[in-house]
């Protein structure tokens, strides 16, 4: 028995599936790199937002607690710093999935360029278009992180009193 065979893969050897060889393969993992390199770096992107959302949440929670105390214009301060925190949260949360959709498409991209070196297809259409929705959904989950940037400025604004904050 040889060596293939003993490994069980004899079935497909003999189904006639073409076989890629290796120095086929390299160039294909050479495009990978850079996606995967993507997925790290958005993972960190989505550590950073998991953080902020949490740390966001738990200011809007605690200075709803304390706004059950005051009145007049630090109620109306405080106010404005819960409004600020609930569209911050909502940015977050929308810039996650955004993220979370980029890492998927990337995760998906890799598959596809393994699975058209492999079987030879010729889909440059669909790695083209997945790698743009890939660029679209992460930029997008950077512009409402750009966006609850500014957030938290306004927030400080109010909270130390320099003035209104702006949108």
């Amino acid at each position: 028995m040889n060596r293939v065979a003993s490994w069980g893969w004899e079935a497909s050897l003999g189904s006639g599936m073409p076989m890629t060889p290796v120095r086929e393969l390299i160039p294909v993992l050479q495009v990978a790199i850079g996606s995967v390199i993507l997925i790290s770096g958005v993972g960190l992107l989505l550590l950073a937002l998991t953080n902020r959302y949490g740390r966001t949440i738990d200011r809007a929670r605690q200075l709803k607690r304390e706004l059950r105390e005051l009145a007049g214009a630090d109620r109306e301060r405080l106010e404005g710093q819960i409004e600020i925190l609930y569209r911050r949260a909502r940015l977050i949360r929308l810039s996650i999935p955004l993220a979370g959709v980029s890492m998927l498409l990337a995760s998906v991209l890799i598959i596809v360029l393994f699975l058209t070196a492999s079987w030879k297809l010729e889909v440059g259409l669909l790695i083209s278009l997945l790698f743009i929705a890939c660029m679209v959904a992460l930029s997008g989950s950077l512009v409402a992180f750009i966006r609850d940037m500014n957030l938290s400025l306004g927030a400080l604004r109010l909270e130390l009193g320099l003035q209104k904050a702006k949108e």
